[in-house]
Formats: structure tokens, C-alpha cells, sequence
């Protein structure tokens, strides 16, 4: 009975899908805001968010539509993520009342050395020697992640949920300004141009495709459904993985060391989720690879512990002062502390105790701010050090309620804007080795996000959840950025859960990002009047793009609100 209430939903799905034109993202779905009394999309793209309401309208699970839309948003937002790279999800159970987590990061090559990163010349690689080729390239997580996610959660048959990215990709799909844009910045770089696929994919004679010009992707087309036919397996072993391993070994521009074994051979992560609590909410989100949850839980709770937090306005030069001195301090301990579980010891623990982080916030001065703020130190870690790692503004988010009050928080990315610029299959391969450190000691000492052997490279994603006194889910965030991620959902929680903002006041306030130097205010009509406010402070201020992609559900008394930043594409859908 189970089985074919599937199948009768599978094809109410495909009904409902077939109201799906390509242009949909000109017509369909462009509200920013959106309030449903029974289920709630929003997604980094009109396109993804469509799927997504199709979905839950014909009763799939929160997670049956979060599978269908990212798969459309491997297609339409391709620079972001897709299926050659990975993820990490949050759902809610709400039969169960329980949070499950689902770590689908990319994992290192076996053959990988920790000189991975170090040039001939003895010195750590440029980014961008780096960063374009094979040689960056990570074991794919995403689709395992998603099966196994599936197999726990979904109630649509696997097939059904790959149908609307193949239409959508045989059919084509509308150019949107943004993805002609960064197009357009990475157009005139002799790396990425010398990436043959990618180049007869995006471009034409030279020129990126253009704005409202029909995109399609047979490629991508015939991929998902040899998924849809075979199952996952066709992507892991057999002649696609071939394809995948033979374009990473024998990039002409950079070869890589990724291996029919490594493909094979990965695994998701089910892990606890981690959380803490602050004030009366009960912060959760994805733990260690992903440092990004538990970074903002630090900066909530640091700026909770401060002299008169409940007389600072939201939008004050005093609140950005203090948050951009809390984000220094937890931005210092996740740099030295975090990286995979599975391989480095880390003190998560001590890290979100409150002693701790009370003695920590009693270093911020209120009126001046600080220099070269150093990571606190715990008692059985001091071996471990800091070095930097890239992570560059990319990646997508999308949130999602269904009518039985299931919940899925997923971020996802191939690592900078268009991966590794290796195309296979219609899809772009990550390259998420780069958000390792490049050198594997520092001060003599060594680095916890060193490259590995079989390692996840640590994460600034932060998919979170936040729950009430009575443990249930109050609202739902998480958003694109590279390493600012934590800065971005760590401000619109502290405004709308501890300073009086709305959540849309919060999400569309001015940004900031620090990571110990300069600190980066958003250029806006709302930032520049902040810049000499700060200034005041003592902090270097230098105006600049801050273009984070917050979805935000937030639970009303009547249902669900949803919200998606208006920097970026993102849309919201609810009934």
C-alpha cells in the first residue's frame, strides 16, 4: 500500500510538474516573501522553487522536494552546486520530533600527500594554480548523501524526484542575469577558457550566453536518467564514474589524483547533530566538517554574555561593534580548532561551553576595537594551529517545510563559482580540496584542516534550525557566502532572536564579514553610514559587495512565512 501511494503521488507530482514551462522563472514564483498555512519552499532560484512547491503540493516530504529542487539547481545555478559536489542537511522528523543530520562532504583522494598544496618552489600554490583543473577535485558526496537521506525520509520513488531537472534540462531554461554575470568574470581568465566542455557549454563564440537566452543540457538530461533507470550506483561505478576519473586525471591544464576506488568507496556521514542553547532558543545545525553552525552559536552566545545587551538597538554602530567583535573570536577558534571528526580530535565541548565563552566575551572592549585576536586555548589542543584556507563567496542554501511540519536546511556547493571548471556528464566537478589549508604545519606545529588522505576539508556552511522551550522548530535558515556564511547567519539570528528586528529587517540589514583585519561592510545606502560609526570604534572599515542568499522560515501562528534575501535570485512558495 505504501508503494503505490507513492507511485499515486509520483504522478500527481509530474501533473503538477507539467505546469512548469521553462520560462517559469519570468512568470512563476518571484516573491521574496511568501506565507503558506501548510508547507513552505524557498530556494536560491525561481526554477528550483517551483519543483519544490510541485512537489509538496502533491504531498511529497520536505525531503522528496528538497532532492527534486537541488537537483534544478544543479541546472540553472550551476556555478553554486550540483551533483559533483557536496552538501550537508538538517531534517526534521516531526513524526518522531527528532533532527537528524546527513554529512555529504567531499572526501580527499587516497593518493593525496600532505605536500598536496606546496608548489616546486618549496611555497604554498597560488588559488587560482590551484583552484581551476583537476587537481582541487574531491570525491562527489551529494548524491550519496541525498540516496541515503531518501531511503530514511523520502515517500516519492527515487525516478520520480529526477524527472522535473530532466524536462527542465531537455526543454532548456531562461539565462538569468546573475549567471550571465559571472560568466562574464570569469570569461577573460586563460585557465577556465582553456576548459573545452565548459567553454561549448556556457559560451558562444567567445562570449558568455546571454541574458533570457534558452540554455538547454542534454548532457545533463541523459545523466539523471541513467540515475533515474540505475540508481545512484551509475554514478559511483560503472562508465560515468570512468568518465569522471579519466576528465580529473587527464585535465590538460592541471591533472588530479582522484580514483575509481575513491568514487566507489565513498560514504555520507550520519552524525549528531550539534547544538546549544542561548537565551531560551535552542541553537542546532551541522557539526564538524561543517564549522559554520557552531561559529555562530559561539558569536550569539559571546554577544548574550556582553554589559547591556538588551539596550542595543539592532541596526546601532554598538550591535555591529560588538558582533564583529565576537565573529573575531569565534572566526580565530574555528580556524585553529575545527576539521573533520573523523580524523582530528577537536574540543566541540569546551568550545561551546558558556564559562568558556563568557571569559571570551569578557575581552571585548564595548568602546574600542581589538587587534589580532587570538583563538582561546584549551587545556589538551594547544598543538593545534591555524593556517589559512580559501573559501571563496559561493555555494546555495535552500529551506523547506512540508505539510506534516518535516523540515530540511541544506547547503550545498562545488567550492568557488563554477567548481573546477571540469564539466562531465552536463555537470561541473568541485573543487573543494582547496578548502583545506594549503601547508601542513604552522609554527611548528600541526594544522587540524591539513590535507589528507581521505579527509573532508573543513566548511563555513551553516545550515541551522532553531528550536523553542518546548523543542519545536521556530525557524529555518542558512545561506551562500564562502567563509562570510557565518557572518551572514549569525547577524540575522542575533537581530531577530536577541535585538527586536523582524526577520526581514534582520536578513536585509546591512552585512559585515571579519576575519581578524579589515572588516567588510556592505556597500549599501543603509552600510555607508556605518563605516564612520565604526571607524570611531577603531576597526578598518572598507566598503565592499556583501552578497549573501539567506532563506529564512520563520513559524507564524497561522502557518509558515518565508523569506529569501533580495541580493541574490532566491524566491519563496507556500499554500
Amino acid at each position: 500500500m505504501k508503494y503505490l501511494s507513492a507511485l499515486l503521488l509520483a504522478g500527481l507530482c509530474l501533473l503538477a510538474q507539467a505546469d512548469i514551462a521553462p520560462e517559469a522563472a519570468t512568470g512563476r514564483s518571484q516573491l521574496k516573501s511568501a506565507s503558506g498555512q501548510h508547507w513552505m519552499a524557498v530556494t536560491a532560484n525561481p526554477y528550483a522553487t517551483d519543483t519544490a512547491a510541485a512537489i509538496l503540493a502533491a504531498g511529497g516530504t520536505a525531503l522528496d522536494a528538497a532532492i527534486a529542487a537541488q537537483l534544478v539547481l544543479g541546472l540553472v545555478e550551476p556555478q553554486s552546486s550540483g551533483i559533483g559536489g557536496g552538501a550537508f542537511l538538517l531534517y526534521w522528523q516531526a513524526d518522531k520530533q527528532q533532527l537528524h543530520y546527513y554529512d555529504g562532504r567531499e572526501t580527499a583522494p587516497a593518493a593525496l600527500k600532505p605536500d598536496h598544496f606546496i608548489a616546486d618552489n618549496g611555497r604554498p600554490m597560488a588559488f587560482f594554480d590551484a583552484v581551476v583543473g583537476g587537481h582541487a577535485v574531491g570525491v562527489p558526496g551529494l548524491l550519496r548523501m541525498l540516496d541515503m537521506a531518501h531511503q530514511e525520509h523520502g515517500t516519492m520513488p527515487w525516478p520520480a524526484l529526477l524527472q522535473p531537472a530532466i524536462r527542465l534540462a531537455s526543454d532548456g531554461f531562461i539565462v538569468s542575469p546573475r549567471l550571465h554575470g559571472l560568466l562574464q568574470d570569469v570569461a577573460g581568465h586563460a585557465p577556465t577558457m582553456r576548459q573545452q566542455a565548459f567553454v561549448d557549454y556556457f559560451f558562444v563564440n567567445g562570449q558568455p550566453r546571454p541574458v533570457g537566452s534558452r540554455l538547454k543540457n542534454p548532457a545533463y538530461a541523459a545523466t539523471l536518467q541513467r540515475l533515474a533507470d540505475d540508481g545512484i550506483d551509475a554514478f559511483y561505478s560503472g562508465a560515468l564514474a570512468t568518465q569522471i576519473v579519466d576528465a580529473v586525471q587527464h585535465n590538460p591544464l592541471r591533472p588530479g589524483l582522484l580514483a575509481k576506488a575513491d568514487m566507489a568507496g565513498y560514504q555520507p556521514r550520519r552524525r549528531p547533530p550539534l547544538c546549544k542553547p542561548v537565551q531560551g532558543w535552542q541553537l542546532c545545525g551541522a557539526a564538524p566538517p561543517a564549522s559554520g553552525p557552531l561559529a555562530v552559536m559561539q558569536v550569539l552566545a559571546m554577544l548574550q554574555a556582553l554589559p547591556g545587551a538588551s539596550e542595543v538597538a539592532a541596526g546601532s554602530a554598538a550591535f555591529y561593534h560588538r558582533f564583529a567583535e565576537a565573529l573575531k573570536r569565534a572566526m580565530a577558534d574555528r580556524d585553529r580548532y575545527l576539521a573533520d571528526p573523523d580524523v582530528v580530535r577537536q574540543p566541540l565541548a569546551a568550545l561551546l561551553d558558556d564559562g568558556y565563552l563568557a571569559q571570551r566575551a569578557k575581552g571585548i572592549s564595548l568602546t574600542a576595537a581589538s587587534v589580532d585576536v587570538a583563538a582561546g586555548v584549551i587545556d589538551g589542543f594547544s598543538h593545534w594551529q591555524a593556517a589559512p584556507s580559501p573559501e571563496l563567496p559561493s555555494t546555495s542554501h535552500l529551506s523547506i517545510v512540508d505539510r506534516d511540519g518535516n523540515i530540511v536546511s541544506m547547503t550545498s556547493s562545488i567550492e568557488m563559482a563554477f567548481g573546477s571548471r571540469i564539466m562531465v556528464g552536463g555537470f561541473l566537478l568541485n573543487n573543494q580540496l582547496t578548502d583545506f589549508s594549503f601547508v601542513e604545519r604552522a609554527n611548528g606545529q600541526p594544522v587540524a584542516n591539513r590535507a589528507e588522505a581521505g579527509k573532508r576539508p573543513r566548511s563555513s556552511m551553516a545550515p541551522m534550525l532553531v528550536l523553542d522551550q518546548r523543542q519545536q522548530p521556530q525557524l529555518v535558515i542558512g545561506s551562500p557566502g564562502g567563509s562570510r556564511i557565518i557572518s551572514y547567519v549569525a547577524k540575522t539570528l542575533a537581530q531577530h532572536l536577541f535585538y527586536g528586528a523582524t526577520p526581514g529587517q534582520a536578513m536585509e540589514s546591512p552585512q559585515l564579514s571579519h576575519h581578524n583585519g579589515v572588516l567588510y561592510l556592505e556597500k549599501s545606502a543603509a552600510g555607508q553610514p556605518l563605516q564612520a560609526a565604526l571607524e570611531a570604534f577603531g576597526h578598518r572599515v572598507q566598503l565592499a559587495e556583501q552578497a549573501s542568499g539567506l532563506h529564512l522560515i520563520v513559524r507564524q501562528p497561522d502557518g509558515w512565512q518565508g523569506l529569501a534575501d533580495s541580493r541574490r535570485e532566491g524566491t519563496a512558495a507556500g499554500r
